[in-house]
């Protein structure tokens, strides 16, 4: 178990405190919806952790096979939904690996992206599609 706490700060600000680290974050609307814009949003987050969740579960998997995956970049685009209710209605993710990695254990990598307990907690309702670019 891992405990968050969250304060209301006032005028849509909340700051949330990770227990086991201590380390502090802080969340505003979008500009979109009444927010100014000035940090993440909730729903940024939530795409936020799609993208960490899907290069860390891939590392973890390399790891184990001695691949070391630094210098890896993910690009998470956030679309909302047009139309009630507002949700996140799509969140595309580009995963570029700067190295060569051997062609038999990129499926393996690839499954291990969309096997990341975040892709696999988000509702069916999202699109998620992950692109991969490989370095050669």
């Amino acid at each position: 178990m891992v405990e968050i706490n969250i304060d209301y700060d006032g005028k849509l600000k909340c700051t949330a405190h990770h227990g086991p680290s201590g380390t502090t974050l802080v969340t505003v609307p979008p500009k979109d919806n009444m927010g100014d814009g000035s940090s993440f949003s909730p729903t940024d987050l939530l795409a936020t952790a799609l993208g960490t969740c899907i290069i860390t579960t891939m590392a973890i998997a390399a790891q184990k096979h001695g691949i070391e995956l630094t210098g890896a970049t993910v690009h998470v685009e956030k679309h909302m939904s047009t139309t009630p209710p507002r949700r996140i209605a799509k969140l595309p993710v580009t995963v570029t690996i700067t190295q060569p990695i051997a062609l038999e254990m990129r499926p393996r990598l690839e499954a291990a992206a969309s096997g990341c307990p975040v892709h696999k907690t988000i509702s069916h309702e999202t699109e998620m599609p992950i692109t991969f670019r490989w370095a050669d």
